[in-house]
């Protein structure tokens, strides 16, 4: 899954701050270590060959996605704007999980329910506000 999210991420030849906060996020929650990480960079960049024969075998729940989701949607979150580039990952990362809206929207709830103050006041809800009115799960 890891491999397969970092595709997206390289997908336009560059790997923004924002975008690698999300792929940091991700390695932890599946305990990809920093050199399967630089093998999987590797292999999504094609200095080696793909060891995954099978497609989308990866796909479906398993424990800890919903998690792992609400990890990567905070860190998606934690400054101003949601890009297109986060949004892609997100996109992703819900494909493969085989996330449903009403459990993205539970998340997204979660997410609201727990938002902390910080300085600035509730800037976590209110960027989560926006990101699902931007981009609603469909």
């Amino acid at each position: 899954m890891y491999c397969e999210v970092l595709k997206v991420a390289f997908a336009d030849q560059i790997v923004t701050t924002d975008e690698a906060r999300i792929l940091h996020i991700l390695a932890l929650a599946l305990d990809v270590d920093p050199a399967e990480a630089a093998t999987c960079r590797d292999i999504v960049t094609g200095v080696e060959p793909s060891p995954f024969h099978e497609k989308g075998g990866f796909r479906g729940h398993r424990t800890g996605d919903v998690a792992t989701y609400q990890s990567a949607l905070i860190a998606a979150l934690d400054d101003e704007v949601i890009n297109e580039d986060e949004w892609a990952l997100l996109d992703a990362l819900r494909m493969f999980m085989n996330l449903q809206s009403d459990q993205h929207a539970l998340i997204a709830q979660a997410i609201m329910m727990t938002a902390e103050v910080d300085q600035n006041g509730q800037r976590r809800l209110e960027r989560l506000q926006k990101f699902l009115a931007l981009h609603p799960y469909r």
